[in-house]
C-alpha cells in the first residue's frame, strides 16, 4: 500500500441485507383496504416508530403506524407495497411497536415479480402470480417479528395481510438487490449505490450515526443522515468498506460532506481491490483509487481516479475520523460481470414475468415456456439457440457493451 498509517480494527458490520421496501430506495406504499385509525403511508417510514399516548385527532388516538378499524363482517385487511429495488428477500420484519391491545392476532406474506409499473387493480388481478413467501403466522404485539424467507425468486411487490384487523408500525423487507440489466446504459453507474446492490460492509466506528447511510441513492436532507465518527484523539483515519454492486472500473469519485459544516473529515484516500472475498483493511491487495485529499466542509466533492483497473472492494480512510454524507463511485462494469448480471437477473424471475420478458423479445409462447423451464442457465453456456431471441441475448450478454 502506498500509505504506511495504521487502520482501526473493524468496529461497525452490517448485515448483507437492506431494505428493500425503503422509501430511501423509493419504495412505497399503494394501496390498502383499510387505514382509518393509521395511515399506510406510515409502514415504510425509514425512522423507527415514535408515540405519544393520549395525542387525539378527528379519528381517535394519533398511532405511527398503520391501523384499521376493528372488522364486524368476515374478511382480513390487506396492503399493497411496490419495493424500492427488486431483489431476493431473505427476511421480512412485521414491527407492532406500540400496539399492545389493537395489533392483528396473525399475518400472511406474499410476493410477485411483474413488468413495467401496475396498478392496485393490475396487481390485484387473478393473472398476477402472487407467491406466498411467509405463510399465515402468528404476531406478537409492541415488538419485531422477523420471519425468514428462503425463497430464492426476484420480486418487485409484496402484499401483507392482517387477520382480522388492527396495527402495524412499520414493514422491513430485507433481501438483497438484483438489478435489471435493461437499466443499465452500460457506460457509467454509481458502482457504490445501494440501489443496484452495493454495499457498506463494515467500518470501523458508527458512534454518532451508522456509515451503512453513505451509498443511499438520494442526498442527505441534514447531518443525521451520514456517517459520523467520534472524535479520534490519535490522528486516525476511520474507515468504511464497500462491496461494489458489480465488479468494474472506477473513473470517477465524489465525496459529499452536505450538512457536515465543522465536523466533516478534513482528508480521505481511497483504495481498490480486485478480489473475490474482502480483503481486511490493511490487505497489500489495495491499490489507491485516490492519494490522500483535503476536503472542505459542507461540499460535494468530484475527484479523478488516480488508476483505472476493475475494482470489486472499495475501502475510504476518513482523515482524521468521519463526517461524510454521501459516496459516489462512477465507473464501467466490466463485461464479464455484465453478463452474469444478466443470466442472475433472468434466472431469479417469477415464470410470469419471464415469460413476459421472452414475449417482449419476441419468443414465440412454445419457445418461450420452453426457456423460461429450462433456466437456471449459465453464462458460460449461453442462451438457447433461437433466432427469435437475439435481443435478449444481446441483453443478457451485454453484446457491444450494451444491454439494450
Amino acid at each position: 500500500m502506498a500509505d504506511t498509517y495504521a487502520v482501526p480494527e473493524r468496529q461497525e458490520d452490517f448485515a448483507s441485507e437492506v431494505d428493500l421496501a425503503s422509501r430511501w430506495l423509493g419504495g412505497s406504499v399503494l394501496a390498502a383496504s383499510d387505514e382509518s385509525f393509521g395511515e399506510k403511508e406510515n409502514l415504510l417510514v425509514p425512522t423507527p416508530a415514535a408515540f405519544v399516548p393520549g395525542n387525539y385527532g378527528h379519528r381517535g388516538e394519533i398511532v405511527d403506524g398503520w391501523e384499521t378499524k376493528r372488522r364486524r363482517e368476515p374478511g382480513h385487511d390487506w396492503v399493497l407495497v411496490r419495493l424500492g429495488a427488486a431483489g431476493t428477500i431473505t427476511a421480512v420484519d412485521v414491527d407492532t411497536s406500540f400496539f399492545t391491545g389493537n395489533f392483528p392476532a396473525t399475518c400472511r406474506i406474499e410476493a410477485c415479480g411483474v413488468e413495467g409499473y401496475p396498478s392496485p387493480r393490475e396487481l390485484q388481478d387473478a393473472e398476477v402470480e402472487w407467491i406466498e413467501i411467509v405463510p399465515r403466522s402468528a404476531l406478537k404485539g409492541d415488538g419485531h417479528n422477523r420471519f425468514d424467507v428462503s425463497d430464492g425468486r426476484r420480486f418487485t411487490h409484496v402484499r401483507l395481510s392482517a387477520f382480522p384487523d388492527g396495527g402495524i408500525a412499520r414493514l422491513r423487507v430485507f433481501g438483497r438487490v438484483v438489478i435489471d440489466p435493461r437499466t443499465i446504459d452500460g457506460i457509467t453507474i454509481d458502482l457504490a449505490s445501494q440501489d443496484h446492490g452495493g454495499q457498506v460492509v463494515t467500518s470501523s466506528d458508527g458512534f454518532y450515526t451508522s456509515a451503512s447511510m453513505l451509498n443511499r441513492p438520494d442526498k442527505a436532507r441534514n447531518m443525521g443522515d451520514g456517517w459520523e465518527t467520534r472524535r479520534r484523539r490519535d490522528g486516525g483515519p476511520d474507515h468504511a468498506l464497500f462491496r461494489l454492486a458489480m465488479r468494474g472500473t472506477i473513473r470517477k469519485i465524489e465525496i459529499d460532506t452536505a450538512h457536515f459544516k465543522y465536523n466533516a473529515s478534513a482528508e480521505v484516500a481511497l483504495f481498490g481491490a480486485n478480489t473475490e472475498t474482502m480483503p481486511a483493511a490493511d490487505a497489500p491487495e489495495w491499490r489507491p483509487l485516490l492519494a490522500r485529499t483535503r476536503l472542505q466542509p459542507d461540499t460535494r466533492h468530484v475527484f479523478e481516479a488516480a488508476d483505472a483497473f476493475p475494482c470489486s472492494f472499495v475501502r475510504l480512510d476518513a482523515f482524521p475520523d468521519g463526517g461524510i454524507s454521501r459516496v459516489r463511485l462512477w465507473g464501467e462494469v466490466v463485461p464479464s460481470e455484465r453478463k452474469a448480471a444478466g443470466y442472475r437477473w433472468f434466472n431469479a424471475l417469477p415464470s410470469k414475468q419471464a415469460l413476459a420478458v421472452l414475449a417482449e423479445a419476441g419468443a414465440a409462447d412454445e419457445a418461450a415456456r420452453r426457456i423460461a423451464n429450462a433456466r437456471p442457465m449459465s453464462p458460460d453456456a449461453g442462451i438457447i439457440a433461437d433466432p427469435t431471441l437475439a435481443k435478449l441475448a444481446k441483453m443478457l450478454e451485454g453484446s457491444n457493451g450494451e444491454f439494450s
